[in-house]
């Protein structure tokens, strides 16, 4: 028996086999299959094996209830007239997997591509309306505020669809090139500005520390120059105490011995010269060499010396 033969005696077991094999489908994970009988709504397919009567039932699509991401890019317009250049990143996901929300992802739209064009046109118009009512100025600082407008407006909007808005990002805000470079000089100006100032405050606490650095020093200086006066005082008022101190006692013990005052009072004034051409830092010393200047000189250590005594008998 040839092949031919066997198929025309056994039609019916290959019948058979064709309609046993083509009652089992597949379900990918990550998606939901959508099972129709003479095109109306029959059930929902989960992933895996499954079966279906054949013939009279079909897949008719298999959804994906994974996350999925667009890119979006559009114009809006300020309320004071200024184009404003959105690019923005929209995730989304089916709701969830109900059997009425299955449904509605799988007849609300004709197609996937109707569902994009009726997303981002939805997108674009709760955003546009936002910035119609604000100035160009306020944009670059409201993106925040425009993601949660959005959400709050379209989320009804996608949950009829059986969608759900997941996240809206805000990648990029750009204006016109006249107003982008009015701006760039305004940056840059606020920039100089500030290191103006910044430098300016700078240049102030240098010269304030250096003039309150100067003032310790003077300060400083002049108590030192104070203390050291005050001790250079006291230094010769005590040298010329003990020099007076000295020349009474000598003059008292040659008083004593029946000697005359006047050899020690020349023999101070000789010890004095003396002093002053060993520790002096002059060239020259004028002295008055003379008889009368000696005896000038005489009288005024002995007038030194009683005034000493009646200072100390007192």
């Amino acid at each position: 028996m040839d092949l031919r033969q066997f198929f025309i005696q056994y039609w019916w077991i290959l019948v058979v086999l064709i309609i046993f094999f083509g009652s089992f489908f597949t379900v990918s994970q990550g998606f939901v299959g959508v099972v129709t009988m003479f095109g109306k709504y029959r059930r929902a397919a989960r992933p895996g094996l499954n079966m279906k009567l054949p013939i009279l039932e079909q897949v008719l699509k298999k959804i994906s209830i994974q996350n999925r991401s667009v890119e979006l890019e559009f114009q809006a317009v300020t309320i004071d007239q200024a184009n404003v250049y959105f690019k923005s990143m929209l995730l989304y996901s089916v709701q969830n997997q109900e059997e009425e929300t299955i449904k509605k992802v799988a007849f609300v739209f004709i197609s996937e591509r109707d569902l994009m064009q009726a997303l981002t046109r939805t997108i674009e118009g709760s955003i546009r309306a936002f910035v119609a009512t604000k100035r160009q100025a306020e944009i670059l600082g409201q993106r925040k505020e425009i993601v949660e407008y959005v959400k709050d407006q379209i989320d009804q909007t996608l949950e009829r669809w059986g969608y759900h808005l997941q996240d809206l990002q805000i990648n990029d805000i750009t204006f016109d090139k006249v107003i982008m470079d009015s701006m760039s000089k305004v940056v840059a100006s606020n920039n100089l500005k500030a290191a103006a100032e910044n430098e300016g405050q700078a240049l102030l606490i240098t010269k304030t520390k250096a003039a309150e650095a100067e003032g310790n020093a003077i300060k400083i200086s002049a108590e030192a120059e104070k203390e050291a006066a005050r001790l250079r005082g006291q230094g010769v008022a005590l040298f010329r105490q003990e020099v007076a101190k000295g020349m009474t006692e000598a003059a008292e013990q040659m008083k004593q011995a029946n000697l005359d005052t006047n050899v020690i009072l020349f023999s101070m004034w000789t010890e004095a010269v003396k002093n002053f051409a060993e520790f002096g830092k002059g060239n020259v010393i004028f002295l008055d060499g003379s008889a009368v200047g000696m005896e000038n000189t005489m009288r005024q250590i002995q007038a030194l010396m009683i005034k000493h005594a009646g200072s100390t008998e007192k």
